[in-house]
């Protein structure tokens, strides 16, 4: 964070200072909420959880280095004492941020925020020194704690920015006014929380509203090829840049394949020139992503030579969002169990399909989680998808809803040992150990409260067990 003495910053948040002797001593390092991050100079921010009480850590924190806490009560150590913890965070980002010369990227959607925030801090890192939100650190805590970890060298912020209800992005942008607004689709990830995909419009457009004007340097950077996304340029004062494959996108896409191995290539189209892409990532739905992040260092000021180079060197900067690993047994584990909804799931299992060409495939795929009453008629499409791409074997995970995506399977023409339901992780993994061989791909995927990831890292420590085995 850039420095403020703790003066400033009790006057910022509306806080008392208690056991502080010095009010002029500067935070000079990262603030922060978990204690084992705290380094010399930190501010701790001590939050009341459902397990876990902030204020426990005062002691501690302070002897690993941090200046002060930031509480909800007197700690008998250095602390600004404020009535809500939350909403001090977001006025000390809110003032960090002003004080900031740095452009502020903002991004939503349904499917695709945090790679596509990974792709877009890849490019702009050419450019300048850029800070962007780690992992899906997205919400009302989240965000500004990312903010606050940018400096006076910062030149690009990136935040991510996630709802779960119209005014979340609203309160949001408020926190971290944004200059570039960047929407990537509606879809129906918490569908069963907002009620239907107008709503789900609705709060991510919140974002555009809060754009500057076109002469206050306000840019929109929106999907030609989602309706509800494009629709939202009437609801900007701000410039409107078009990404997408539709010829009418300003930064488009032409000639879209995929490599042998399922990664994706195309021919980048922007108003400044040409170039062609090829990137590392896998999966065809990279491509919209990558559209995004073009679109928006386009605006940067960045060649089409400068960002496809860029997007063709660009990993994955997140875990578990189609995490490849090679077992030295020649099996192919895809870790995608971050989280799920019905449009990520479609198109991993796209990507597992042009990966595992010559191949056995198998798709290890559990409940998708907040459809509400969309939840039946999902998880059956994804069964049936699966077979319509000729998926080898799909290991249905779970309760109900696996059920569910056993039963599509079933119904759209698999047979015999083609589809399985399984109880839990472990008896994924058992299956799986007792009948994988080499060559074959594994995609693993569901939502983040199923635990999947267990199945694909048990697989991948089983490949380094028979290598020393064979050893």
């Amino acid at each position: 964070m850039i420095a403020l003495s703790l003066a400033e910053i009790a006057e910022v948040v509306g806080g008392q200072t208690h056991d502080i002797p010095d009010p002029s001593v500067q935070v000079t390092g990262p603030v922060v909420r978990d204690s084992r991050e705290v380094e010399p100079g930190s501010l701790f921010v001590a939050f009341v959880g459902e397990h876990v009480d902030g204020h426990d850590f005062a002691d501690a924190v302070v002897e690993a280095g941090a200046v002060a806490l930031l509480a909800s009560r007197p700690v008998g150590v250095p602390a600004i004492v404020v009535d809500d913890a939350q909403s001090a965070l977001g006025a000390l980002a809110r003032h960090v941020v002003r004080r900031l010369g740095a452009t502020l990227v903002a991004l939503t959607g349904s499917a695709g925020k945090t790679s596509t925030k990974d792709l877009i801090a890849q490019v702009l890192a050419r450019k300048a020194p850029t800070v962007f939100t780690p992992g899906s650190f997205n919400n009302e805590i989240g965000l500004p704690l990312t903010a606050l970890s940018a400096t006076a060298e910062t030149r690009f912020l990136v935040l991510e920015m996630g709802a779960r209800g119209i005014g979340h992005i609203r309160y949001l942008t408020d926190l971290t006014p944004p200059q570039i607004g960047l929407v990537l689709n509606v879809g129906t990830a918490h569908i069963g929380e907002f009620g239907g995909r107008e709503q789900i419009a609705q709060a991510k457009g919140e974002l555009v509203e809060a754009l500057p004007s076109v002469e206050d340097g306000g840019v929109a950077v929106l999907n030609a090829d989602d309706p509800l996304v494009r629709a939202m340029a009437s609801r900007t004062k701000a410039k409107v840049i078009l990404f997408g494959e539709s010829g009418e996108a300003d930064v488009r896409a032409e000639n879209v394949r995929l490599t042998d191995s399922g990664q994706p290539a195309f021919s980048l189209h922007t108003p400044s020139g040409c170039s062609e892409v090829t990137m590392r990532l896998y999966g065809e739905h990279h491509v919209s992503n990558a559209l995004a992040a073009a679109a928006v260092a386009h605006e940067l000021g960045m060649s089409a030579d400068e960002i496809a180079t860029a997007l063709s060197e660009a990993g994955s900067l997140s875990r578990w969002r189609m995490e490849v690993t090679e077992r030295p047994d020649g099996v192919t584990i895809v870790n995608d169990a971050y989280n799920a909804n019905p449009e990520s799931m479609r198109a991993a299992l796209r990507a597992l399909a042009a990966m595992g060409k010559g191949r056995r495939t198998w798709a290890v795929l559990g409940k998708m989680a907040e459809l509400g009453d969309e939840a039946l008629a999902e998880h059956d499409a994804v069964g049936r998808l699966a077979v319509r791409l000729n998926v080898g074997k799909l290991v249905a995970v779970g309760g109900r809803e696996a059920s569910w995506l056993q039963l599509g399977a079933y119904n759209e023409g698999s047979w015999g040992e083609e589809s399985v339901h399984v109880s839990d992780a472990q008896a994924a993994v058992d299956l799986l150990r007792s009948e994988l061989r080499p060559g074959d791909v594994v995609l693993v995927k569901a939502s983040r409260s199923v635990g999947l990831e267990s199945v694909a890292q048990a697989l991948v420590e089983a490949g380094t067990e028979g290598e020393v085995a064979a050893r």
